[in-house]
């Protein structure tokens, strides 16, 4: 059974910092691209960054770049976002997502996490 489990939101002040965690399991996701996505009440389902489990290039939206770093740790099959410098614009529920191939569209995503809850107060 493939999961894909969040954790890491929470309630924080504008510029402040969040760390964001994807632990995966139950399949090899050695060749596939993981992305981080957020939604916020009311807007679409938006890419935020994204990055190869076997390394190389990571991408990232604009309204991010810069602010947000993703990275992963092989060993714990995890992903990570930090996110700095957070705005109440990055107010959604992010989620973490496994793809075959790097897209930026949410439907060439094969698996799905429940997603976390940020909320940045200004």
């Amino acid at each position: 059974q493939v999961q894909l489990v969040e954790s890491g939101g929470g309630l924080v002040q504008a510029g402040a910092s969040l760390r964001l965690s994807c632990a995966a399991s139950g399949r090899t996701f050695s060749s596939y691209f993981m992305g981080w996505f957020r939604q916020a009440p009311g807007k679409a389902r938006e890419f935020v960054a994204g990055t190869r489990w076997s390394g190389g290039s990571t991408a990232y939206a604009a309204s991010v770049k810069g602010r947000f770093t993703i990275s992963r740790d092989n060993a714990e099959n995890t992903v990570y976002l930090q996110m700095n410098s957070l705005k109440p614009e990055d107010t959604a529920v992010y989620y973490c997502a496994a793809s075959r191939e790097f897209a930026p569209a949410p439907g060439k995503y094969d698996y799905w996490g429940q997603g976390t809850q940020v909320t940045v107060s200004s």
